[in-house]
């Protein structure tokens, strides 16, 4: 249940992110940011599958 609480949060910021761009809101460039970090979110990512087995 927890990961799916998770998942469902990356998703609805990810999608506020994503829509707050599109908007005129924000002026930020969603995919430097996504290159920039796709490191982290690998390591996230895998710490949560680790820590999910124990």
């Amino acid at each position: 249940m927890k990961s799916n609480v998770v998942g469902a949060l990356v998703l609805v910021v990810i999608g506020t992110l994503f829509l707050l761009n599109n908007l005129g809101y924000t002026d930020m460039s969603l995919g430097r940011m996504l290159m920039t970090w796709w490191p982290a979110i690998l390591i996230v990512v895998g710490l949560g599958m680790l820590f999910k087995r124990g």
